[in-house]
């Protein structure tokens, strides 16, 4: 991740990170490790979905960490791409719906339904 805001993850970082609070550091890596094991869903297809979910949280880390597991764990590149685009739609779907929001409060504002 060159030229970017975001601090490269050196082993100095995450040492620090861990060693400031030990005990929640490896519950999380504990959480992580059993969430992202196989069950009934497979390990790639948790890792498809963590890619997606990445995009949407706009985790720079995540992208690049989650995409290369899906990556390993076998997911084509066309599959990490489909599942990126899911999210995409899932985003746009969200501001889409919640227009009804916007629409509701200019009911209010302006006292008439607005019928498309």
């Amino acid at each position: 991740m060159s030229d970017s805001p975001y601090p490269n993850r050196t082993p100095e970082l995450t040492r620090q990170r861990r060693d400031l609070v030990p005990d929640t550091s490896a519950a999380f890596e504990a959480f992580s490790k059993q969430v992202f094991a196989a069950g009934a869903l497979d390990e790639k297809t948790k890792q498809l979905i963590a890619v997606a979910v990445a995009h949407v949280t706009q985790c720079p880390y995540c992208i690049d960490g989650h995409t290369k597991q899906a990556s390993r764990k076998g997911a084509s590149d066309q599959e990490i791409m489909e599942a990126i685009w899911v999210a995409a739609e899932m985003r746009a779907g969200g501001a889409y719906a919640h227009s009804i929001i916007a629409l509701n409060a200019l009911d209010a504002v302006h006292g008439h339904r607005h019928d498309g």
